[in-house]
Parts: structure tokens; C-alpha cells; sequence
């Protein structure tokens, strides 16, 4: 449908050329014949297609469709679903589709499916092992913002994994007509819903145990929890709860006394007549490691600073203290993992040598009694100014220490050092814990430093009586934990060098289910630049069912990784091989019996209904999809709409009618000047 207004001026620049036309070809002109009126016409074809161009003459249609609402049917693909549970699903599926396609063209239906993740699907295997409701929303809300669309959802409504679907509902754009799916009786039940632990234990410490223990029901019960860690008792505690006071958490401490991994089963015993006990017992574990430190305190003096020393460090029952003096035979220190260097003198020589062949870490404490330019002379990471007197030195934190935690540090009343030391210039990478106070003036110079090599760390302290320090700890505190945790962090810090390696393993020892085992790797060149074309190869066995498999593993985005989620739960060992240069590394770990969809007794139909409330949806049963199809296709929202299109289209075509204008002028110009005209 073209304007009036267009077709005038369409009309207007036809009248317009031919004015021109007849003016100039006609217009006191004695020529006469076919080929003035050739010519004119190529003359009103230019001017008029030029006219055109100016106009640029167009009209509209409008196309019509019809848009159906979208109607998704989102199904609960988890293994929570019981076989009758499953059967129902696919039945009522399948019937509210049809039901849907034969007395309805309101709907555009469409088929997901959902466990941890959201798929475009209608198979239906229910063999999920976790449940995310509300990432299945959002994955929605982003496929299909914009259009009218509404949601059945068929599941049980207990999830296990991902943000609280019931408060995400607040947030969802469409609304939800949820399906309750399972079991909607509601049993007591006891239950343990969640524990607490860290994955790694030291031998011969004692390591947390957080259990947090649920009840749902009505009466007053008791019953027993017990731990059990490798099949043996080692804590119970009676348990009491009610309707209303219907949780407790129960902390405990147990002992880490052999190294290995440690399977530790928590079990609330069950209610009389509870239906659901899968979720009475919950398994985890626990590695527990010998990460003894071995360290090496080296004198000549006796000072009762070297017993403050050792009193300290082995404050932590992982760390265990030597005393030897420069001379022992240096085979005792090959085990050694923190050299203290205690007032040093030109007897140290072989220890320095030996500190610097193995890329050591050390700890050198300074005094009255220490040859300074011997320390110069040995080593390169500090220079020690000499001349000095005897003098007393208190300390005072160096607030910007970034290396390790030392704000709980507490120094107040702590008496001075004693040292003939001037102030220490760090030649590496260095940092101070603590700086020199003199008279009650802060100096610019480190009292305790730390220096950082390629592969090593070192630290020194300018002074002599730090035994003192722990006794006047004891005085604040009736405690020498501050001091004591002080000095430990030190030794933690000296003792934990990496070193550069160009074959590293990315896992975990412990895994609570088959789908969680991944292992990464990286692998680096000998310019320690990422190779993304190696070939890694990892061999998994299994010792008590005698099986093992080899799989390569596969780069991603910067590193290599190798799934197993296809494997059975048990103790596995595995080994790691970069074939072009055959570097292994090897490890271990264990796949947990662990299923959350189990956990469950009966469908929260609760929370699916308000759910749909916060949506403007309802909530149905498997006996309503009647009612539910009446109510979609009676709901005025889910009408289908007629929209229109208006599409703008040229009259002519610019470039067509261009070459049209450009034709024209050229014949008109070849033709007068063939026929000699000007």
C-alpha cells in the first residue's frame, strides 16, 4: 500500500521531465522525426528515473501470524524418583501432551529435562545423582525471556544441590505450575543432614567433627549417634529433640593416631517404624598425613634460649626438634627440613655448605657470642653492619608483613634483646616481621626478617634471650600459646618451599560420589611455558577387585583433565605419564558411596507450593492434569496473540534504477554525437 502523497509526487515528476523534455527538444526546435523522439525519450527516461531516486517511492504490507503460547513440561530426571514415581512421570507426561495437542491450539509445547544441569530433551532415565530445581528455572527465564510461556514442573521438590528454588521463585519471570510427584505423606523422621570435616588430619593431633543432625515430626524423640572410624566405636552421644527445638549440632574431637585414610561413618540411630533410613548414616573421610617437620637447632653455646627454642617448636607435636652442634657428621642432617643456625661462628662452615648445596631453608638467631663477618662471608642473602657495642633491642610488629598472619601477636611488656649487631641490609627478597625499637624510638631495620631465594627461605633475628620473651608470654597469659603460635607459624612458613615442577597433579583424595571424580594436570616445557601438545596417559586401578583402566586426558581451557565419574566407588590407585618425556606422578584416592537423591522419604510438596504462589502458578497432583489443562487453556494469559508485521519495501530498486538513469545518458550521448549533433 503505497501514500497518496507518494503517487503525486510520482505523477508531479512525470510532468516535470516531460516539461523539461518537450522544452528542450521541442521548444523552438525545426527538428523533426524518429530520431528527435528517440532522443527525447531517453531524455524523460534520465530526468524522470532521477526524479525518481529523489522520491524514493515506497510501500508497506502487513503480514499477520498467530503466536501460541509455550508451554514447557520440565521433568525431574533425578534418581530420587522411586519406579512406581518414575512411571507415573512418563504417563502423565505423555497424557497431558496429548490432552493438550487434541483440544487445544493455544500452545507451543516444549520438553526439558533436569537433574544437576537443564537439557532440551523428553527421554527420561531418572539416573541424575543430584537435583538443581532452581538452575533449571533460571536456564529457562534466559532461553525463553521475552515470550508468553508457562511451566509444568514434575518433581518430587527435593533438591539437593544450588540456590533455594522456593526464594529463586520470587525472582522467576514465568509462571510455574508444579506436578508433585512421590509420596506426600509425611513420616518422622530423623535424619543427619549435613557434617563437617576437614579433608586432611595431622598424626597424633585431634581433628573437628561437626554434625548436624534434623528432625521432622510432631512427637518428642531420642536416639544415639554414633561414630564409627574404620568400624571402630570411638564417640556417642545421646540426642533429644521435638517439634519445635528440631535440630542440634553435636561437635566432637577425634584423635588422627595412624596415618592413612581414615572412613568415617556417622550414624543416628532410627525412630521407631521410620519409613526412610538411607539418610540415618552419612559416610565421609578423613587423610590423615605425617607431616613431621624435622628441624635442626645447631650451637656451640649452651643458652637457654636453645631450650625456649625447642620448647616451642614442638609445642606442635608435628614438628620434631634436634640439637646438634657444626661438627656432627653431616649424614644426621640430610632428613633435616629447617636449619637453626644459633650464633653462628667460622665453625659452622660445613653446615653453611651443606645448607646451600641442598637449597635449605635456615632460621640464624644472632648474639654476643656470633662471628658477624663470618656470616657476611657465607652467605648472600643479608649483610650485617659490625662495630657496633652491646646493646638492648625491644621490638615492634612490622604491621605490613604480608607472608603470614601476626596480628595475634601480642608484644606488650616483652623485654629487650641483646645484640652487637648493627643494622641488617637484606641483599634478596626480604620482608620484616619485626622492627627495632631503641629508647623508645622505632628505627627503619629489621629485628626479625624473612629472605625469600629461588627455592629456599631464610630468616634472621638480631639477638640473643628470645627465652625471655616466652617466659614474660607466660606472665601476660598464664599461657605460652601466643608465643609458642608465633614461632610456629615461622617455622611453618620456612619449612613449606615449593619448588618449580613441570608435571603437577590437581586431585583429591577423597571423593563422595563417581560423578566428582575429575583429576587435572599440568604440564610445562623446559622454559616452564604451558605445552598444550603433550600426550598424558593415567592408569587407575582398583586392588581388592583386581581392575584397572587407562584413559589419556584431555586438554581444556590451560590444563589437562581426565574423567572418571564412569567408575565404581572404592579405594583406587592411580599413575600419571607425560609420554614424551616419560615424567610420572602417582597418587591415590577414594570414591565414597554417597547418593543425596536417597536422602528423602517423601516429596515437599510445601515448598512446590510456594513455589507456585510466589510465580502466580498452582500446585496439582498426578490425579488433577484434568483440571490442570482446563486451567491452562481457560487462563486469559495464555491466549494466543495476532501480531502484525509491517514490512517497508522500495518501489524500484536503487542500484536497477541508477543503471536505468546511467543507460539513458550514455545511448542519448553516443546517439547525438553519431548523428553529429551538439
Amino acid at each position: 500500500m503505497m501514500q497518496i502523497q507518494t503517487v503525486l509526487f510520482i505523477l508531479l515528476a512525470a510532468i516535470v521531465a516531460l516539461a523539461l523534455v518537450l522544452f528542450q527538444y521541442y521548444y523552438k526546435s525545426k527538428r523533426k522525426g524518429k530520431l528527435q523522439v528517440i532522443l527525447s525519450f531517453l531524455r524523460f527516461l534520465a530526468i524522470f528515473g532521477t526524479l525518481l531516486l529523489i522520491i524514493n517511492p515506497k510501500f508497506t504490507k502487513h503480514e499477520y501470524s498467530l503466536e501460541k503460547t509455550n508451554l514447557v513440561l520440565l521433568a525431574d530426571n533425578s534418581s530420587s524418583m522411586k519406579s512406581e514415581d518414575k512411571l507415573q512421570v512418563i504417563s502423565d507426561l505423555s497424557s497431558l501432551k496429548n490432552k493438550i495437542e487434541s483440544s487445544s491450539e493455544s500452545f507451543n509445547i516444549l520438553n526439558y529435562r533436569f537433574g544437576a544441569d537443564l537439557s532440551n530433551s523428553d527421554s527420561l532415565a531418572f539416573t541424575e545423582k543430584s537435583t538443581n530445581i532452581s538452575k533449571a528455572l533460571a536456564g529457562l527465564n534466559e532461553i525463553l525471556t521475552g515470550t508468553n510461556t508457562a511451566v509444568v514442573l514434575f518433581t518430587d521438590g527435593n533438591q539437593t544441590i544450588g540456590e533455594d528454588y522456593e526464594f529463586y521463585g520470587k525472582r522467576q519471570k514465568l509462571p510455574i505450575y508444579p506436578v508433585v510427584v512421590g509420596d506426600t505423606t509425611k513420616y518422622d523422621d530423623i535424619l543427619i543432614s549435613q557434617i563437617n570435616a576437614n579433608r586432611y588430619a595431622f598424626l597424633k593431633n585431634k581433628f573437628p567433627l561437626e554434625v548436624f543432625i534434623s528432625y521432622d515430626g510432631k512427637k518428642d524423640v531420642s536416639s544415639e549417634l554414633q561414630v564409627f572410624v574404620d568400624e571402630k566405636l570411638l564417640y556417642k552421644e545421646k540426642v533429644a529433640l521435638s517439634n519445635i527445638s528440631n535440630a542440634k549440632i553435636v561437635s566432637t574431637h577425634i584423635e588422627a593416631s595412624t596415618v592413612g585414610i581414615k572412613n568415617i561413618k556417622v550414624i543416628i540411630a532410627p525412630l521407631p517404624n521410620e519409613k526412610n533410613k538411607a539418610n540415618n548414616e552419612k559416610l565421609l573421610a578423613v587423610e590423615v598425613l605425617d607431616e613431621k617437620t624435622n628441624v635442626a637447632i645447631i650451637s656451640t653455646v649452651q643458652h637457654p634460649d636453645i631450650g625456649a627454642l625447642k620448647k616451642a617448636i614442638e609445642s606442635n607435636e608435628q614438628r620434631l626438634v634436634s640439637i646438634y652442634r657444626p661438627d656432627t657428621d653431616l649424614s644426621k642432617l640430610q632428613e633435616v627440613d629447617v636449619y637453626v643456625l644459633y650464633q653462628p661462628d667460622a665453625s659452622f662452615d660445613k653446615v653453611y655448605k651443606q645448607i646451600q648445596l641442598r637449597n635449605s631453608n635456615s632460621f640464624t638467631i644472632l648474639g654476643t657470642y656470633t662471628d658477624l663477618n663470618f656470616v657476611n662471608k657465607i652467605q648472600n642473602n643479608f649483610l650485617i653492619e659490625t662495630g657496633y657495642p652491646v646493646q638492648e633491642l625491644f621490638a615492634s610488629p612490622n604491621a605490613a608483613f604480608s607472608k603470614f598472619d601476626i596480628s595475634d601477636f601480642d608484644l606488650e611488656g616483652f623485654p629487650p634483646l641483646v645484640s652487637d649487631a648493627g643494622p641488617v641490609n637484606i641483599l634478596s627478597r626480604g620482608e620484616p616481621l619485626l622492627k627495632v625499637r631503641i629508647k623508645g624510638v622505632d628505627m627503619d631495620q629489621p629485628l626479625l626478617t624473612t629472605v625469600e631465594e629461588e627455592t629456599a627461605k631464610h630468616s634472621i633475628l638480631v639477638g640473643e634471650n628470645i627465652w625471655k620473651w616466652r617466659v614474660q608470654n607466660y606472665r601476660n597469659d598464664q599461657t605460652f600459646k601466643n608465643f609458642d603460635a608465633f614461632l610456629g607459624k615461622l617455622i611453618l612458613y620456612l619449612s613449606t618451599t615449593r619448588g618449580k615442577n613441570r608435571f603437577v597433579l590437581d586431585y583429591r583424595t577423597i571423593y563422595n560420589n563417581s560423578s566428582e571424580t575429575k583429576i587435572k594436570a599440568n604440564y610445562f616445557d623446559e622454559a616452564f611455558a604451558f605445552d598444550s601438545n603433550a600426550s598424558i596417559n593415567i592408569k587407575v586401578g582398583n586392588k581388592s577387585a583386581n581392575t584397572s583402566i587407562e584413559v589419556p586426558m584431555l586438554l581444556k581451557d590451560g590444563y589437562y583433565e581426565a574423567d572418571l565419574s564412569n567408575i565404581s566407588p572404592g579405594k583406587y590407585d592411580f599413575v600419571a605419564t607425560a609420554t614424551k618425556e616419560n615424567l610420572s606422578r602417582s597418587g591415590s584416592f577414594t570414591i565414597l558411596d554417597f547418593d543425596a537423591e536417597k536422602q528423602f522419604s517423601s516429596s515437599n510438596y510445601g515448598k512446590l507450593n510456594r513455589l507456585a504462589n510466589n510465580t502466580a502458578g498452582k500446585l496439582y497432583f498426578p490425579d488433577q492434569m484434568d483440571s490442570l489443562v482446563k486451567a491452562l487453556e481457560t487462563n486469559p494469559k495464555f491466549v494466543p496473540v495476532q501480531k502484525s508485521k509491517q514490512i517497508v519495501v522500495p518501489l524500484i530498486d536503487f542500484k536497477f534504477l541508477l543503471g536505468i538513469i546511467i543507460a539513458a545518458l550514455s545511448l542519448e550521448w553516443f546517439i547525438r554525437k553519431y548523428n553529429g549533433l551538439t
